[in-house]
């Protein structure tokens, strides 16, 4: 039989239903890098970073040992939604936290479809907002921010052009319409104001 080291995700995955615990070490040293470093990126505080990281891989635990992973894809895109969502919901109930900045560094987060941010959610918030409460928050953000969101959604830009327009990668451009939405979640939430989920 092959080392643990060698088998895929979805062997160990497979081995560590069976009751094999050093299936999911090894799942867990293969990710704990990518994870944590995502986590620490987001919220700048290493002690903050490794209770995300450690709350995040009980619920890996918990739901593949209730059976909840399906191999209908990666188990590295199943893991890092997991992640994601698990940030989005720390920031849905932390309203003290104050308004994050990706501009520190350049850090691509967003290879992996699930993190990249979905097309429809700017959207889905202007639909569920009246115009005067949505430009109310965004009058709040960065103003790098401010100014992706606004050539995305009143402007309809693409992101390739905003990257152009912005003089930036197309990733930070990503980055910084990610945190816009997160930013402006967590201030509706601050303020009692229902988003789209």
């Amino acid at each position: 039989m092959k080392h643990l080291a060698e088998l895929t995700d979805e062997q160990l995955v497979g081995l560590y239903a069976l009751g094999n615990n050093g299936a999911f070490d090894t799942l867990l040293k293969r990710y704990e890098q990518k994870v944590f470093s995502y986590f620490l990126y987001s919220v700048k505080s290493q002690e903050l970073a490794e209770d995300l990281f450690q709350d995040v891989f009980i619920k890996v635990v918990v739901r593949l040992k209730n059976g909840q992973y399906e191999e209908t894809g990666k188990f590295s895109s199943w893991l890092m939604r997991i992640v994601h969502n698990h940030l989005i919901d720390y920031y849905r109930t932390t309203p003290s936290e104050k308004i994050l900045s990706n501009d520190d560094t350049e850090v691509d987060l967003f290879s992996q479809a699930e993190i990249a941010v979905n097309e429809n959610r700017e959207q889905e918030m202007i639909d569920q907002q009246t115009l005067q409460e949505v430009r109310g928050l965004i009058a709040l953000l960065p103003d790098s921010q401010r100014e992706v969101l606004m050539m995305r959604v009143y402007d309809e830009l693409s992101f390739k052009e905003i990257a152009q327009k912005t003089k930036c990668s197309i990733n930070t451009a990503l980055g910084r319409m990610r945190y816009a939405i997160l930013n402006l979640r967590h201030m509706a939430y601050e303020r009692g104001i229902s988003m789209a989920s």
